[in-house]
């Protein structure tokens, strides 16, 4: 039988994204906002040099195109460690283009002139600056003071040659015209690429395809632009746990470049989770990049930011494909019994473990059935008897949770000792 015979999918795009490369300045890009916003989160650990520097091995290996390697105006560690970081990616001539978060001031983006001239390379300014009425409330700001600072900053920035990508801080908040104001100056003054920001993680998939129907279909033509010279990038957070729908929703609205950091870490809730973008992206036939290292990736990510990795963490949790029930497993262990790892990856579940570099795990517990038992004791070299199935039956029966390996060898010493 034809593998895609087996499985009917409901998720076939068959509406129009309207994604006519054309009209885009490239195809779909990653910004691996990790080394940066990540490490904002409360709970974040700063990484070393050598970690970092480890972390952007995998975002090479993994295709993502490009990275904020952190924030220069705050202060000559960071500095240290973006000019280790811009000398790793030279030295190994990475295709990752690097960039760095600034404020809209000229001591924030002066860093960078030096670190370009070091390097021999363009670093993007991604020049960050609150637009929402909300926060202008509160910083007693007006319209005539943000359009102010937002020209100091990116005249500087596009005279001493480097690339700007103009940030609109709560974009999903901001009122329209107030955004067509600002983005329109920055684009009058160079800057080619803008990042719209879903700062508070208020929006819904809904709101992230108006907003950005608004940028394309007004904002940029109508300041004089043509949509193919501008870089759209979308930039969300989690607070309402909709990070990765949105992110989906950026693409098919038309973004170019999609945000966001290993296993969401950022603060409050965190950030959209780009390893669960990158799934989902490449799930639905839109990328073809080769994420088998993405499992890797996660893990250095939890082990070096000491961000909690939480179990039932899609994908890269423990337990995402782990199963001890009776029904579940045995269907599992029949797939494999037939040799068949394409069939055993999706039996019981919607994502095939192997494309991430992880595979199907049977365990054994109080809702196990005989199958579980006697794959695991196959699989761990053990002589299978009736007997001893029997006794890890009982064994496990008695438990309130999966059995750990250690205590299935011993279950298992002790009955052939009796």
């Amino acid at each position: 039988m034809d593998e895609k015979d087996l499985i009917y999918d409901w998720n076939i795009i068959d509406y129009d994204i309207r994604r006519n490369s054309s009209e885009h300045p490239h195809d779909l890009w990653f910004d691996d906002e990790t080394l940066r916003d990540g490490l904002q989160s409360p709970s974040a650990n700063n990484p070393t040099i050598d970690q970092k520097i480890e972390l952007i091995d995998y975002m090479e290996k993994l295709g993502i195109q490009k990275v904020d390697l952190g924030l220069p105006g705050a202060g000559p560690f960071h500095i240290e460690h973006i000019d280790s970081m811009l000398s790793h990616i030279k030295e190994n001539s990475y295709e990752i283009r690097p960039g760095c978060a600034v404020r809209t001031v000229v001591s924030d983006i002066s860093p960078l002139i030096d670190l370009q001239a070091k390097h021999d390379c363009q670093i993007q300014a991604s020049a960050f600056l609150g637009t929402s009425p909300i926060r202008q409330y509160t910083e007693d700001w007006d319209m005539a003071k943000i359009l102010s600072t937002a020209e100091k900053a990116v005249s500087f920035a596009v005279d001493n040659d480097i690339p700007v990508m103009f940030v609109t801080e709560d974009t999903t908040r901001s009122r329209p015209e107030e955004i067509k104001e600002v983005y329109t100056r920055a684009l009058e003054l160079g800057a080619d690429r803008i990042c719209v920001c879903d700062t508070c993680g208020h929006v819904t998939p809904n709101g992230v395809q108006k907003l950005l129907s608004f940028i394309q279909n007004e904002v940029i033509p109508d300041a004089g632009f043509q949509r193919r010279d501008i870089e759209i990038n979308w930039h969300g957070h989690q607070d309402r746990g909709l990070g990765v729908a949105n992110n989906i929703a950026a693409f098919e609205s038309g973004a170019d470049v999609i945000h966001g950091t290993a296993l969401g870490i950022g603060e409050r809730a965190g950030n959209a989770p780009l390893d669960q973008t990158l799934v989902n992206l490449s799930l639905m036939g839109v990328i073809s990049n080769d994420l088998t290292s993405l499992d890797e990736y996660m893990r250095k990510a939890h082990e070096y930011v000491k961000v909690p990795l939480p179990r039932n963490y899609p994908i890269f949790g423990r337990d995402a494909f782990e199963t001890g029930t009776g029904v579940h497993a045995s269907a599992v262990v029949k797939a494999m019994n037939k040799g068949d790892h394409w069939l055993a990856d999706r039996i019981y579940s919607g994502v095939p473990a192997s494309d991430y570099g992880l595979k199907q795990i049977i365990r054994i517990g109080h809702m196990s059935g005989r199958s579980n038992i006697i794959w695991w004791l196959k699989n761990n070299g053990y002589q299978v008897t009736d007997g001893l199935v029997e006794h890890m039956f009982s064994v496990a029966k008695k438990q309130r949770k999966l059995m750990e390996d250690e205590e299935i060898h011993n279950s298992v010493r002790n009955f052939n000792q009796k």
